[in-house]
């Protein structure tokens, strides 16, 4: 299992000084990239991921929560260790953006909301490393965990099969829910208030490890 602390959930006003405040201990970094349209938020963009990029050495997960990634994923200074997610939502057509993310050397990642059926991944799951269960409603931090996650991260795991493909999970993650989405086959665990709205970052951290059963 690896963590990955969500940046929606630091002080955007330090967000450097916040990010190392979950050193050493984090295993990557999650940032919700959000444009207001796909989403009814505004937070990060290429400018602000991109500074942090050059200042951590961690890989990073940007979670593009927009309407069009085909045309913003070539904006981030991204490293071949780190992914760009994409929604299947989306309006732009799925290969236009597989491209756009691969032309930054990045690997391949999709997300889907709660309501999406998983149905609708079955065409590219060979295009991807990285499939997003979304365990709320993108948007906003916060939210409290949906429980359908959890078979929705057995069925992934099924339709994966073989293929060399991450299950990370995001929304609602903490000590009581996190062992859950561990069973049932999700790899990377992002999560943001139970890390960042302790005052011990690092302590929270173990806990979260712990509760997941190591």
């Amino acid at each position: 299992m690896k963590l990955s602390p969500s940046l929606l959930s630091a002080d955007f006003s330090r967000i450097e000084e916040e990010a190392q405040s979950v050193l050493p201990g984090a295993d990557r970094f999650h940032w919700d990239v959000m444009d207001g349209h796909f989403v009814p938020n505004l937070t990060f963009g290429p400018p602000v991921v991109n500074t942090l990029r050059r200042r951590l050495e961690e890989p990073f997960d940007i979670h593009l929560m927009i309407d069009r990634p085909a045309r913003y994923a070539p904006k981030f200074d991204a490293r071949s260790d780190d992914v760009i997610i994409f929604h299947v939502e989306t309006k732009d057509p799925v290969n236009e953006v597989v491209s756009a993310i691969l032309s930054v050397g990045a690997r391949v990642g999709v997300s889907l909301r709660p309501a999406t059926s998983l149905d609708t991944l079955e065409a590219i799951l060979d295009d991807v490393s990285y499939v997003l269960v979304m365990s709320v409603e993108p948007g906003f931090g916060g939210q409290a965990f949906m429980p359908e996650a959890v078979p929705r991260i057995r069925q992934l795991r099924e339709m994966i099969g073989g293929r060399s493909i991450d299950i990370a999970v995001d929304g609602g993650i903490n000590a009581e829910t996190i062992r859950g989405v561990v069973e049932a086959g999700a790899e990377i665990i992002i999560a943001g208030s139970a890390i960042f709205g302790k005052p011990d970052r690092r302590g929270a951290m173990r806990a979260l490890r712990e509760a997941a059963g190591g």
